[in-house]
């Protein structure tokens, strides 16, 4: 639980945070000029499709943009340590950074997806990424949940098991501690948080957001 406690350690009080919204207005010309600059030409079909994702999943049910957000993640990102990809124990990747360099770890796939169902309209009071323990891996492990509502089983997106399946069926998962942009919450049974966040967030979240304002 080493990591879980460093990771709990790096908690900081939030501000109100200024969110980048990943919006059409994102998508200018020069965008993807940038884009071809920084990470070549063969990656500017990924990021159009993105686009087209993203606004596709604008005129869906929030049921229909989880699994298209979902399956958009899983098929155009391979699974990479950030030993491997950013020579880094630790990091956590912008959208930008984990479609464009076409890598990331655990957590990259479920900030990429809280990210994407975010520009599609999904409320991110919905959503929270949530630390659990991968029991058939035995490593930490971040997935993204979604709540219908707050009283509703929350369902799981994960890169280990592509299915979006209720956290009552995922008994490989050991919730230990969710978040969003509005809090913290401690994990509960059945991979519910508490009603109430802490006024606790991450260091890494916090830079996570500085870093995508910046456009990286």
């Amino acid at each position: 639980m080493d990591k879980y406690r460093h990771w709990l350690v790096m908690s900081v009080v939030f501000s109100a945070v200024c969110w980048a919204t990943i919006s059409d207005d994102l998508f200018t010309d020069d965008f993807f000029k940038q884009i071809q600059q920084r990470y070549g030409e063969d990656r500017l079909e990924d990021f159009s499709d993105w686009r087209d994702t993203i606004a596709e999943g604008s005129t869906l049910s929030d049921m229909d943009r989880l699994h298209l957000a979902n399956q958009f993640a899983n098929r155009r990102i391979r699974f990479v340590s950030d030993n491997d990809h950013w020579q880094k124990s630790d990091y956590w990747a912008t959208p930008l950074e984990s479609l464009g360099s076409k890598g990331g770890d655990c957590e990259d796939f479920a900030i990429f997806k809280y990210f994407t169902l975010k520009a599609m309209g999904v409320d991110e009071s919905k959503m929270r990424l949530m630390y659990v323990r991968a029991l058939l891996i035995n490593e930490p492990h971040m997935v993204l949940i979604y709540f219908e509502d707050p009283k509703a089983m929350p369902l799981v997106l994960d890169n280990l098991k592509t299915q979006i399946l209720p956290a009552s069926q995922r008994r490989d998962l050991k919730p230990v501690y969710s978040f969003n942009g509005q809090g913290l919450w401690l994990a509960k049974a059945q991979g519910l948080g508490s009603n109430k966040p802490t006024s606790g967030g991450t260091k890494n979240w916090t830079d996570l957001i500085n870093r995508i304002e910046n456009g990286e």
